[in-house]
């Protein structure tokens, strides 16, 4: 998959530091294109985060040409939640703008898991 022109490395953002390395991350997980790791501040007993390593701000921005990227993230997560054996299930979450909950600024999607899920969220 290429890159877009406007999808560069930002330099602010955290988590293209984890990508490129300049933060250090526990990765559980990794391919060509994303990234799995713990998120900081943990809402269950399994809370991973998955980032695609092109640098999209959130689900807003992504564009048609990004379905590939999209779906890969979620094929992504299921295969770390059957590593994590969340058989029982999980849920996936992804915060979009500031009224979303976004706090990062780079696509990231929320891996829950290892506890019943109630509903509404939030």
């Amino acid at each position: 998959m290429k890159t877009k022109p406007n999808a560069a490395a930002s330099p602010d953002c955290l988590f293209c530091k984890i990508v490129d390395g300049t933060i250090p991350a526990s990765r559980v997980y990794e391919d060509e294109l994303s990234i799995g790791f713990p998120d900081i501040n943990p809402q269950a007993p399994t809370h991973l985060l998955i980032i695609p390593k092109q640098h999209i701000a959130s689900t807003a921005k992504a564009l048609a040409e990004d379905t590939a990227l999209m779906g890969h993230l979620m094929a992504a997560a299921a295969e770390i939640a059957r590593k994590e054996s969340l058989d029982d299930g999980y849920r996936i979450v992804v915060n979009t703008g500031d009224d979303g909950g976004q706090t990062v600024h780079h696509l990231h999607l929320h891996l829950l898991g290892g506890r019943h899920m109630k509903w509404p969220p939030g």
